[in-house]
């Protein structure tokens, strides 16, 4: 029979539709599993890192569903966001037009791929009834304190009159119109994380279901360290600069001061001076560029010389203030005191600027002198050129002269935390509304619960200019909650953080209609078991989804103190790029023999890079779907990696997969006639049920550990050795006791693919006689005692060179082994006419005969 993937695919996603084989509810006498991968953007078409992620979250959720588990494993929507305003902009359509057309047509894709969703717990976050929650969690956290509105530098285009997001600044200019982008002070929202730093990083010690690495990155980007925040006078300012240090130890050292652009003082230094406006422009060329490449060590350091100093505090000398390109205002204060004998960033910049390097720490057995210095000295030692404290050690200083700044008011022992408040005012339109009303009277009034949710306006229009909802009058003009005068409603929205930071407590329960969530649902289902999803969330989505569940915690929502038990960040699907002289990059179904199509040019193929739409190295999951099938998409993104590492794109792999399908499928009907006589004759054990039942016995254990520990590319591996075992053995089935077993492990085979290939498995367990869904069937267990073979193969070598492999008796003794070996055909061959004068046995494993 002909394996129509197509015919057979649909008819079984009709199915479990029609009878909503994927819902499920809370019930309390099954053991829950709730199963995640991250939601996705509705861009418009789903991609191959898509099918990958969500073709492992199914293999996961089958699999538990089979073991007895109540799964619970939703599909929504991370539906508000940049693109679709650009999209609204460029293609004249509404964002809300443009968003809910995508997701209708991927959820589709999506149900092609025959994932086990309960699609009736969808949620899109774009919807009132979505965002009205954290609407709601945002005015509670107000009235706690949890929030409060400050001014930042953001990126502002002054032709589009707009803000900028960093990735929407390309090399200093705006994306859209090419123009220079200028920073801008502006005012914004923000939520105190930092709050809850302490025990976000505690929590990272207790969370043994996360990739060291993530946790690691967590433990960074939280940043606590102990030190001193040392305060120096200048002389302009009735408040002295305030600087946070792990190494007061240095402080004798501290040469000059550097201040990122950031800094609120920064604009304040130069103004009025002559070099206001150099400085201006300097500040505005370091702003634009990426801070991560800022902190890079082999950075170029540039600075801008304010004209100002400040007071060394221990010292009392003057020391030039500089504005430097490497200094955050997330770290510390945003200004640091540089000692550039003892620090290697200070030091390149005090080389680059000629200025002075003083030693303060002197190293055992060594003396270092600042003026030949090649490279800083970052270790222990000794104070010198420190007053009172020379001879002292690192540690000793570090105490002594944070006591002696304490005692002066010119300092204190501190903590340091890099985690910054978390902005999340965005001047955009297509977010969730933030409810409050600024009213001159009453100044910053939320809204009041009973008038949630606080609706986007539909009847805005998009020219690219400016923040839609700023002209909007009719949402714009509202009147205050307090006391009823005019008043203007806050037209900046949520950052899309917001939405993604409790979207899978909304699954718990997507129908309430009186809170976020049911909390007994939730805390029923929560913590999500297992999560998954690209290890670019890794900082961002994944800390802000811990704070927001703490938030809701302590706001009595619910129970849970962490989102995710588990997480698996996997690999991203990987394929070499192709490039025209001529027509630039390339589509894959535009080479043809290193040829473009286009043009009969000679391609370039580039490296293996992650597929991407801007390099066109990318494969269109529908057509491989059309050509293919569903399950050969999802077992090729399941057996070429594993999860967690990198998949190269391969098209023979791709083939060899669906070659392996069709495979099971002959496999399966050649042998569903197969008859047993008398199924209750007395059942006589052979060598072929011998090895069959080890064959079976060994594989569920294989497959099933390897399912456990996300070895899910070896579990398919052991699967196709099974596949080929059978093959090998279909034709020596004799006894009845051999057949029932050989019926037995095709049946077996079906039920462990089916989380990989869903839809072949449940037509050929039709095929063989059954009407249920064997997706519904218990998973297959196996019997420790039969997953150890009886006898076992043991190489024979004559001289180092492998001569036989014979078949003993496992744990056979050294004469029975030996005896066995000299009795086989091909051994006496080469023993024939020679002396034996070594006789090596290696139980198990190896006999070893040296002759001469």
């Amino acid at each position: 029979m002909h394996y129509n993937h197509s015919e057979v695919e649909s008819t079984w996603q009709k199915l479990w539709e029609e009878h909503k084989s994927y819902k499920t509810s809370k019930d309390e006498s099954k053991e829950k599993f709730y199963c995640l991968e991250m939601f996705p953007y509705p861009s418009g078409k789903i991609h191959m890192g898509h099918v990958r992620n969500y073709a492992i979250g199914d293999v996961v959720a089958r699999y538990k569903t089979m073991k007895g588990f109540n799964v619970i494993h939703p599909m929504g929507w991370d539906a508000f966001g940049l693109p679709a305003e650009n999209a609204a902009i460029k293609n004249k359509i509404h964002p809300a037009k443009w968003t809910y057309s995508n997701i209708k047509f991927m959820k589709e894709q999506l149900k092609k791929l025959g994932l086990s969703y309960d699609w009736d717990r969808e949620i899109a976050t774009c919807d009132p009834e979505y965002y009205k929650w954290e609407q709601l969690v945002f005015i509670k956290m107000f009235e706690k304190g949890l929030v409060y509105n400050k001014t930042s530098n953001v990126n502002w285009c002054e032709d589009c009159n707009t803000v900028l997001a960093n990735e929407q600044v390309e090399d200093g200019k705006c994306w859209r119109c090419g123009n220079d982008v200028e920073i801008k002070e502006l005012d914004g929202w923000f939520f105190k994380i930092s709050e809850y730093a302490d025990e976000l990083l505690d929590y990272t010690y207790k969370m043994d279901g996360w990739p060291e690495k993530v946790l690691t990155m967590q433990r960074n980007w939280i940043g606590k360290s102990h030190g001193a925040i040392i305060r120096f006078p200048l002389q302009e300012l009735d408040e002295p600069i305030e600087v946070f240090t792990t190494r007061p130890d240095t402080l004798y050292g501290a040469n000059f001061m550097l201040i990122a652009p950031e800094h609120p003082l920064t604009r304040q230094l130069i103004a009025g001076t002559e070099k206001e406006e150099e400085g201006i422009k300097f500040i505005n060329s370091i702003l634009k560029e990426e801070k991560i490449s800022r902190m890079a060590e082999d950075k170029e350091k540039k600075g801008f010389f304010t004209g100002k100093y400040v007071t060394n505090p221990m010292t009392n000398k003057q020391i030039p203030i500089y504005i430097a390109n490497y200094v955050l205002m997330d770290y510390g204060t945003g200004a640091i005191m540089a000692v550039p004998a003892h620090d290697q960033r200070d030091f390149d910049f005090a080389k680059e600027y000629n200025l002075p390097i003083t030693v303060v720490i002197q190293p055992e057995g060594k003396e270092l002198n600042g003026e030949n210095m090649e490279e800083a000295y970052a270790g222990d030692g000794y104070l010198v050129n420190s007053g009172k404290f020379n001879g002292l050690d690192v540690e000793t200083a570090k105490e002594k002269i944070t006591e002696y700044l304490n005692e002066n008011n010119l300092g204190e022992k501190t903590v340091n935390y890099r985690l910054k408040d978390w902005g999340i005012s965005r001047q955009r339109y297509w977010g969730a509304p933030i409810p409050v009303v600024h009213c001159e009277k009453c100044g910053v009034v939320p809204v009041k619960d009973e008038d949630l949710p606080v609706e986007l306006p539909l009847d805005v229009e998009f020219t690219g200019i400016g923040n839609p909802l700023e002209s909007a009058e009719e949402f714009v003009n509202t009147e205050c909650p307090r006391c009823s005068a005019p008043a203007k409603r806050e037209t900046d929205t949520m950052d899309t953080f917001v939405e993604s930071s409790w979207y899978f407590l909304r699954y718990c329960s997507p129908q309430c209609e009186t809170a976020p969530f049911n909390k007994d649902e939730a805390n029923y289902w929560m913590p999500v078991d297992q999560y998954i999803g690209g290890v670019e969330h890794a900082i961002m989505h994944l800390l802000y989804a811990r704070f927001y569940t703490k938030i809701l915690r302590d706001l009595g929502f619910l129970n849970v103190d962490e989102p995710f038990q588990n997480l698996l960040t996997q690999g991203m699907v990987c394929k070499e790029t192709y490039k025209c002289p001529i027509h630039g990059w390339l589509f894959p179904e535009e080479v043809e023999n290193d040829k473009c199509v286009i043009c009969d040019s000679d391609v370039e193929i580039g490296r293996v890079e992650k597929m991407s739409k801007s390099k066109k190295n990318v494969v269109d999951p529908d057509n491989l779907i059309k050509e293919y099938g569903a399950d050969t998409a999802r077992l090729f993104s399941l057996f070429a990696a594993p999860p967690d590492r990198d998949l190269e794109w391969n098209q023979q792999g791709v083939e060899g997969c669906y070659r392996f399908i069709n495979r099971v499928f002959r496999l399966v009907i050649n042998n569903m006639d197969l008859k047993v006589e008398n199924t209750n004759t007395e059942q006589k054990e052979s060598e072929l049920s011998k090895e069959l039942e080890y064959n079976l016995h060994s594989t569920i254990k294989k497959v099933t550990n390897d399912i456990e520990k996300f070895h899910l590319n070896t579990a398919v591996a052991a699967c196709m050795e099974m596949t080929n075992f059978l093959y090998q053995t279909e034709k020596k089935l004799k006894t009845d006791t051999e057949k029932i077993l050989y019926l037995q492990s095709l049946e077996i085979l079906l039920k462990m693919l089916t989380p990989f290939v869903p839809h072949v498995c449940e037509e050929l367990w039709g095929k063989l006689g059954n009407n249920t869904f064997i997706s519904n069937q218990d998973w297959p267990s196996f019997d420790e005692t039969k997953t150890v073979k009886d006898t076992t193969t043991i190489v024979v070598q004559i001289n180092g060179k492998v001569r036989a492999n014979i078949e003993l008796p496992v744990g056979a003794q050294k004469e029975e082994a030996l005896n066995s070996a000299k009795a086989d055909s091909k051994v006496q061959k080469h023993l024939e006419g020679k002396n034996l004068i070594k006789e090596i046995y290696v139980p198990d494993k190896l006999i070893s005969l040296v002759v001469k």
